[in-house]
């Protein structure tokens, strides 16, 4: 009998995939997996195509004028041109953007639309479901005693880890952070952090960020983007401790970004 481990899953597959808006091209010809439950960091400088590849992930072509991409990229098993139904995807895939989505409502209300959407209508449900993904997102003991109160009076970085439990309310299999952290302070960060890494044996996770220590605190695998082209994926310790290309070393080394 092998002791040896199992193979991982792939959750994602992408080959030879690019991102065009109008005649730009944001990402050329990208080749690399995500596996299951693991944390998969994307590095690299503005403008690399990183938001690019999450915006496929999500669909987000079919919304935004000029967006198109070529090439396949599978998600569980399926081309995700295979996605008749674009709400189940997106019900599937939660995104949280770098400046906080506000949305027109109570605290407790951004936090319960999905379930609700989902047809959970018992408020005791709603209320474990509210308490639990707030206090996932570091929020919870900040708000507790004003959950009626508009999302939108929150500050900034309220609003941000606001936005987190909202998507973890949806019970998503992928989460996609696009600078997360961007407009959240540094303790916070890391509790955040701390909650993302219990959250992977439930979920897959893919972190877009600029900042290298965070991919390598978090990122069990990263990749690294540089002007449209995915330059090397590898295990986050070995792409950091022994890159495989000058540019990946430069960078990482804060030489240029």
């Amino acid at each position: 009998m092998s002791d040896s481990a199992p193979a991982p899953v792939k959750e994602i597959e992408a080959r030879k995939l690019s991102v065009h808006y109008g005649r730009h091209t944001a990402l050329s010809g990208a080749n690399f997996d995500v596996y299951r439950n693991e944390i998969f960091g994307i590095i690299g400088p503005a403008n690399s195509g990183k938001t690019s590849f999450l915006r496929v992930l999500n669909r987000m072509d079919t919304f935004t004028p000029g967006m198109r991409f070529e090439g396949t990229v599978m998600y569980r098993g399926k081309d995700l041109r295979d996605w008749r139904n674009l709400y189940a995807l997106r019900r599937s895939v939660g995104v949280v953007f770098p400046l906080p989505v506000g949305l027109p409502l109570s605290v407790y209300d951004n936090v319960a639309l999905a379930p609700r959407l989902r047809g959970v209508r018992a408020k005791a449900e709603l209320d474990v479901t509210v308490e639990r993904c707030l206090r996932r997102a570091a929020l919870w003991d900040e708000v507790k005693d004003r959950l009626g109160a508009l999302g939108s009076l929150l500050s900034g970085g309220q609003q941000q880890r606001l936005t987190i439990a909202r998507a973890l309310s949806q019970e998503p299999d992928l989460l996609l952070l696009d600078e997360f952290s961007i407009a959240v302070d540094p303790v916070t960060t890391m509790r955040i952090e701390d909650v993302l890494k219990q959250l992977k044996s439930e979920m897959t996770i893919v972190l877009v960020t600029n900042l290298t220590q965070q991919a390598r605190r978090l990122a069990d695998r990263t990749a690294f983007f540089l002007q449209g082209q995915c330059v090397e994926v590898g295990p986050t310790n070995e792409l950091f401790n022994d890159p495989q290309h000058d540019k990946t070393r430069a960078y990482i080394e804060g030489r240029f970004g």
